[in-house]
């Protein structure tokens, strides 16, 4: 029941967009929706040294877990992308507590990934390019509510310096037009989501609200980043 629930709330946001102006006219050419731009920004000025450890952990926070998790799951150098929640505390972290905006949780993605294939600061560019809109605040897409907002949860000291310093560099540079407006939080314990939420958009590709929302930012992760892109998702349920 929880997952009908869910699901209908989510395709009813889809079927909205596409009742009011027809899903074919949103798609723009190349599969690109009107709403997604990608904005890639420029490399990190500062990254991590490259790590001689086959595993490092990243969580990242950008609106709907479905999308992010579907960006990372093609990307390079990525072991794992999974689905869950961070900010809050361990009892809260159920989907239809954390949609009420007051567990401290945001929908967030654990990235595990080889340091010796990509560095922790490709995955922020990523993550700044083509996985989220760092200028909306607590919102993202047609999803509103601090469960949606942007923030990076770095599991070390190094990590949070990288992203505090990219987000520096970005703003000085201004990519966006806009402030970013991501929040750091060090030290948030994270939390897979609920089974039904993992590999979502490669088990639903043609759920409107993925349609419409996610498949462009797979898209722009390809078209932006070649070098980077894998055309078989690393999938949570491949690992089990």
């Amino acid at each position: 029941m929880d997952r009908i629930v869910l699901n209908a709330r989510r395709i009813r946001q889809g079927l909205a967009v596409a009742g009011l102006f027809g899903l074919a006219a949103l798609l723009l050419p190349g599969g690109r929706s009107a709403a997604e731009t990608a904005r890639v920004v420029p490399p990190p000025a500062m990254d991590e040294p490259a790590g001689a450890a086959p595993a490092e952990v990243a969580v990242f926070a950008g609106g709907c877990f479905w999308g992010v998790q579907g960006v990372f799951q093609h990307v390079k150098g990525v072991t794992s992308a999974v689905s869950g929640y961070a900010g809050g505390g361990q009892s809260a972290a159920h989907y239809e507590t954390v949609s009420t905006g007051a567990t401290g949780h945001a929908e967030s993605v654990r990235v595990t990934f080889d340091p010796r294939q990509i560095s922790y600061g490709q995955l922020l560019r990523i993550f700044f390019s083509v996985a989220h809109d760092p200028t909306e605040l607590n919102r993202q897409g047609p999803d509103y509510g601090t469960q949606y907002r942007s923030a990076v949860f770095p599991v070390n000291d190094e990590q949070a310096r990288v992203a505090r310093s990219y987000i520096a560099q970005i703003d000085q540079a201004h990519v966006f037009g806009a402030p970013v407006v991501t929040k750091i939080e060090p030290g948030r314990e994270f939390f897979p989501a609920e089974g039904y939420h993992q590999d979502y958009l490669t088990l639903h590709p043609n759920a409107p609200y993925i349609m419409y929302n996610d498949l462009p930012k797979i898209e722009a992760l390809k078209d932006a980043f070649p070098s980077l892109w894998r055309p078989d998702p690393v999938l949570v349920a491949k690992a089990d």
